[in-house]
């Protein structure tokens, strides 16, 4: 299909959806349609080539494509998709994605009707004012609802659902309207008359034998081959060697212009050189203001990740660096504990970042890593009036110099069926959350605004959440603000030494059953000694909960047969000073197996 460059016959557009809504799918039927992927090619999910994202059936990476498309009016018109990921935790990659469209399509499940983490990508797009056309998909399923759909639209999200397509990306109804719907509702971009070269870096990842591939979307000017750019955001120059677009591979074009989207290699070997959100320019006179969008994302959550094989300490850090590229939002520093040697502090985004991350350093660098129990940023203030951020237990100060400690806490949006109200509650007072308000939607749905401590929200409350209502809830959260708070370090001794790595901070009414069971799990996989162990959870000296690991008995009598019971008591006074010189001396070396088993049960 021939294209001539024409603005106005360039549409940017994406999609905004909730995990298993059917984005993904609609995605494969728009690829069929305009023929940019032949049907021998085609496969499922198309767009998610990772692995972990068909395994899991969501998008963790935004992936773009550009498709030409013969209208009714006879005209050729590309179409730029950005695929964008549904989840919370990636939420930086959609208004990235977003930045670079001009309208979007809202898919809602008309059986679910609208969930928590569409309303969040939603007012993603309204900020940024693109054009949205609602969309109702699944609706061959038998308990679709489209007209309560509709209404629920509405009345959360304020959208006039009047001209609403009705869909069913399974088996193809509708697909043909949504792409006249694209052509009709959403904006061409606007072309400004600026000759310099302007373009937004919205991703980039790491080829092993091109270097780093840069995702952009052009602005104003044009960029080819053997072009001098720029970088604003760390201000390094390179050569462009290669331009491209998607079609859904790389496929190399001789000049990108303004409303294009495609990707530039420039030999760039560093991967901290590129930021995502950063602008590129002409390095000869080129723009002096960046576009506007670009911040450092703060990580909200923290853990260690350490090789279980010490001589992979370089591969692990090569492989975080390569991730970083792909993922703007992971924060990485070197740390080193005495347990488990030399590893990574890393920030992420929330808990699924960190499994994701997790799982792509095991399957795509093939290593065998531990990860340490998440945590949260803890603001301190101090008795000298200095503010400390506190992530890792280790750097806990000393309790008498601390005048206040403030944790972070969260907004979170949860959509539920009427029925689990009561369940919900129950999981809302036992995270320490109260209630904000409650909205009724439809007939039998409530959406609630709760208030949560973000550590409490980390690390199992989806997974509650999923169970108590049947996987019907759905929730969102978002940073809100900090609040002095009872926290207190736990530490846990082993034969009175304390062992940091299973050390942490935690709220006072939470700590003692926190101790109570990492005691009882070390009692399980410590391997018992000569002499008695006691293991405890103390906070400040006080001790709140304590197990003995008893010691291996040797029956020194064996040889006494008959004669005096003094014989006897001789034997057993002689062990019994034996085991109080060998518990003075003797130290417990806990097994890197023990490390695993205890994290592994705190997730």
């Amino acid at each position: 299909m021939n294209f001539k460059y024409n603005p106005k016959q360039i549409r940017n557009f994406s999609i905004i959806a909730h995990i298993d809504h059917g984005k993904s799918t609609i995605s494969d039927r728009l690829l069929e349609l305009t023929q940019t992927v032949s049907s021998r090619e085609m496969q499922e999910q198309l767009l998610d080539d990772m692995e972990l994202e068909r395994e899991r059936g969501i998008t963790i990476k935004a992936h773009p494509v550009t498709m030409y498309y013969k209208a009714k009016d006879g005209a050729v018109y590309q179409i730029n998709f950005i695929d964008t990921p549904g989840h919370v935790d990636f939420s930086y990659e959609v208004s990235r994605s977003l930045s670079a469209c001009e309208g979007a399509l809202l898919i809602v499940d008309a059986a679910q009707g609208v969930q928590a983490q569409t309303l969040a990508n939603v007012h993603l797009a309204v900020e940024r004012d693109l054009e949205i056309v609602p969309i109702l998909n699944k609706i061959d399923l038998p308990a679709a609802h489209p007209e309560e759909v509709k209404k629920q639209i509405e009345e959360i999200i304020g959208l006039n659902t009047e001209n609403a397509l009705i869909c069913s990306a399974k088996t193809g109804q509708g697909i043909d309207q949504i792409l006249e719907r694209i052509l009709i509702d959403i904006p061409p971009p606007k072309v400004s008359d600026d000759p310099h070269l302007k373009a937004l870096i919205f991703d980039s990842h790491y080829d092993s034998y091109r270097g780093v591939m840069v995702y952009i979307r052009i602005i104003s000017g044009t960029i080819t081959k053997k072009s001098q750019i720029r970088l604003m955001a760390t201000n390094k120059c390179f050569e462009i060697l290669e331009v491209g677009i998607f079609s859904p591979n790389e496929k190399a074009v001789d000049i990108l212009r303004p409303g294009e989207v495609g990707y530039f290699i420039a030999n760039i070997k560093k991967t901290s050189d590129v930021k995502i959100g950063d602008t590129v320019t002409n390095s000869r006179s080129g723009a002096t203001m960046p576009l506007p969008g670009f911040r450092m994302i703060k990580p909200v959550v923290f853990a260690g990740i350490y090789p279980i094989d010490t001589s992979d300490y370089e591969n692990v850090r090569e492989a975080l660096i390569k991730l970083q590229l792909n993922d703007s939002a992971l924060h990485v520093e070197q740390e080193q504990s005495l347990a488990l040697g030399f590893g990574f502090r890393c920030g992420f985004l929330g808990l699924l970042h960190l499994e994701i991350v997790f799982e792509r350093l095991q399957r795509e660098f093939d290593l065998d890593i531990i990860t340490t129990s998440p945590s949260v940023i803890y603001k301190m203030t101090l008795s000298t009036k200095e503010e400390k951020l506190i992530d890792n237990p280790a750097y806990f100060p000393d309790p008498s110099k601390i005048i206040s400690i403030e944790e972070p806490w969260a907004t979170a949006h949860l959509m539920t069926p009427l029925d689990y109200l009561g369940p919900i509650m129950n999981l809302g007072m036992e995270k320490r959350g109260f209630l904000e308000k409650t909205e009724t939607i439809g007939q039998n749905r409530l959406l609630l605004t709760f208030y949560f401590p973000m550590n409490e929200i980390i690390i199992d409350f989806n997974d509650k959440l999923k169970s108590i209502t049947k996987g019907y809830g759905s929730f969102d959260y978002e940073f809100s603000h900090y609040k002095t708070s009872d926290i207190i370090k736990l530490e846990i001794q082993v034969n009175h030494e304390i062992v940091d790595p299973f050390s942490c901070l935690i709220h006072r009414t939470k700590a003692e059953a926190k101790g109570r069971s990492i005691c009882q799990k070390l009692k399980e996989v410590i391997p018992r000694q000569q002499f008695k162990v006691p293991i405890q959870a103390s906070i400040g000296g006080k001790v709140i909960a304590r197990e003995t690991l008893s010691a291996l008995a040797k029956n020194v009598t064996a040889k006494c047969y008959g004669g005096d019971i003094t014989r006897k008591r001789k034997l057993w006074e002689k062990q019994k000073k034996g085991k109080k010189r060998m518990k003075e001396i003797g130290k417990v070396s806990i097994p890197q197996s023990a490390f695993m088993e205890v994290l592994k049960s705190e997730d």
